[in-house]
């Protein structure tokens, strides 16, 4: 195992716009999710969170496909000009319990433009219906979907934000576990990577968090690993064997409650020598991108996830790389 740790980028600016969208967040979203009942009435919902955002305009410039899988649905998303020589596999975040295609409909029209590969988001089977096991198989069935369909696996880069950053981590592992090559690489956003919350609970961010409550990921824990009994710690991706794994790009917000597991991937990420950058971005709320061009500093990261999926994939690229913005704008 390599003693090299990761290397670690910290971005300070924070802008007006995130400090509104961070206490905002505090003061309405952290109460509401902090006592919404964890139960099948109290789930029974929660798909309305995606059916809202279907009724948001799609974006401009982006052509959007549905695409029907085994069971499931997915969506890919090609920004203007782009080519199928390549894909970002996405897995969407919502705590293995909500959001859906269109809640991240945005974020993944950002990527496909600044990584100049289209992007395909599926709408995995999540709980109360399936527990994380379920999950876990539809993402790899939509990896074999693209292998099958003759993409070639180093033009391939799988990408999630906080479920969905434990399920591209778990879904490459499992691939590797059952003979499939590995991805280009791995972007991984706010991602929830290690199910014993104790390093949570004791951490400072378990107060500063804006919206997410660490209170709850024991429950959550239980219901998506489908046990009460004692934890499985090979259950958490952070525990696996981590050798093999391509290069990875985690971002994480200063202040969010799974800092924790960004840090602790990356850390191990490294010793099992593997090629890790983290970034840490000061002032934001957790899984930030996600909101697209409503902050600049959501529009930096992307440009910034952007950049590290032309490098993973250059190699097997004919497409020249496009040099990521350094400021944020607007």
């Amino acid at each position: 195992m390599s003693g090299v740790g990761p290397v670690v980028d910290h971005h300070d600016g924070v802008s007006v716009r995130a400090r509104v969208v961070y206490a905002a967040a505090r003061l309405m979203l952290r109460p509401l999710l902090t006592y919404w009942p964890l139960n099948p009435i109290g789930m029974l919902p929660l798909p309305l969170v995606d059916g809202l955002a279907e009724l948001l305009p799609n974006p401009h410039d982006t052509e959007f496909e549905r695409v029907v899988l085994p069971g499931f649905r997915g969506e890919w998303a090609r920004a203007e000009g782009v080519e199928q020589d390549g894909a970002v596999l996405y897995f969407h975040g919502g705590a293995f319990i909500a959001c859906g295609l269109a809640t991240h409909r945005h974020e993944v029209s950002k990527i496909s433009a600044t990584s100049g590969l289209p992007v395909l988001s599926i709408a995995y089977r999540q709980l109360p219906k399936v527990p994380l096991a379920g999950s876990l198989l539809d993402c790899l069935a939509a990896y074999r979907h693209l292998l099958d369909s003759g993409l070639d696996p180093s033009r391939i880069v799988f990408a999630g934000d906080s479920a969905g950053g434990h399920l591209a981590f778990a879904t490459a592992l499992s691939a590797t576990a059952e003979g499939l090559p590995q991805p280009a690489g791995i972007v991984a956003l706010s991602p929830w990577l290690d199910f014993d919350a104790t390093a949570k609970i004791a951490h400072r961010n378990a107060a500063r968090d804006a919206y997410a409550p660490v209170s709850r990921l024991p429950f959550l824990t239980t219901l998506c690993l489908a046990s009460k009994g004692e934890l499985d710690p090979l259950a958490s991706p952070v525990n696996r064997d981590l050798s093999g794994l391509p290069p990875v790009l985690i971002l994480a917000a200063e202040d969010e409650m799974l800092r924790c597991d960004a840090e602790l991937m990356a850390q191990r990420l490294a010793d099992h020598g593997v090629p890790c950058t983290l970034q840490i971005w000061a002032g934001q709320v957790h899984a930030f991108p996600v909101l697209g061009d409503l902050l600049p500093e959501s529009r930096a990261a992307i440009h910034e996830i952007g950049t590290f999926i032309r490098d993973v994939t250059a190699p097997a690229r004919s497409t020249p790389l496009a040099p990521a913005p350094h400021a944020l704008a607007g």
